[in-house]
């Protein structure tokens, strides 16, 4: 196995660590990742037209997806506690899905892959919350509903002068 090949989280023993990430040079980064809800399409109507019950199901999805990646270093044992200078939410909309797009940016020492899918997860995981009671079939099950695809689709560091 190559230097890098080695496992970062680990020392040699295989205990694990979190990376020292102290001489590193501050960077601006960006990380960007989407996931996509599968739903019934009465209930994507629903969600359209303002009809679920518990309330504005894409402005909660959002506050909680902005909560989540503030939180990312508290739920992810090795993450960086890191500086979030800004998170775009993005949701498009179709017939029987909502896609979540989460971008996060951040100057310091590493990256915010994490934090972005956490938004996402997060995001994605609210608006099932929100729309349980639409999703349930009669016994009580989500045959319709599911999250999948989750994943970083874009990062960038930028050194700063």
């Amino acid at each position: 196995m190559s230097d890098e090949d080695d496992l970062t989280h680990t020392d040699e023993e295989g205990n694990v660590q979190m990376v020292d990430v102290g001489d590193k040079p501050d960077t601006a980064r960006r990380a960007v990742a989407r996931g996509t809800i599968h739903l019934q399409p009465s209930t994507v109507s629903a969600i359209r037209g303002d009809e679920i019950g518990k309330g504005d199901v894409l402005a909660t999805a959002r506050v909680g997806a902005v909560q989540a990646v503030k939180h990312t270093w508290e739920t992810i044992p090795m993450c960086h506690q890191i500086p979030i200078t800004n998170v775009e939410t993005t949701f498009d909309v179709g017939e029987d899905r909502i896609d979540l797009t989460v971008a996060v940016e951040t100057t310091g020492k590493t990256g915010c892959e994490m934090e972005a899918l956490e938004g996402v997860t997060t995001g994605l995981n609210v608006v099932w919350d929100m729309v349980k009671a639409a999703e349930k079939d009669d016994d009580g099950e989500y045959p319709d509903t599911g999250i999948e695809d989750v994943g970083v689709i874009e990062k960038t560091k930028r050194r700063l002068d």
